[in-house]
């Protein structure tokens, strides 16, 4: 398994897309499929 580092500014920035993407009506499950982790992730 490979692990990716990301700053906290990435972070941050996945979390907002995944904001407004389920402000938006999509489900958590395709928000976090959106920016690329997993539900529990999330």
């Amino acid at each position: 398994m490979s692990s990716k580092k990301h700053t906290p500014e990435q972070i941050i920035n996945k979390l907002r897309q995944a904001e407004v993407e389920i402000a938006g009506g999509a489900a958590i499950s395709q928000a976090a499929r959106k920016i690329g982790i997993t539900d529990q992730t999330y």
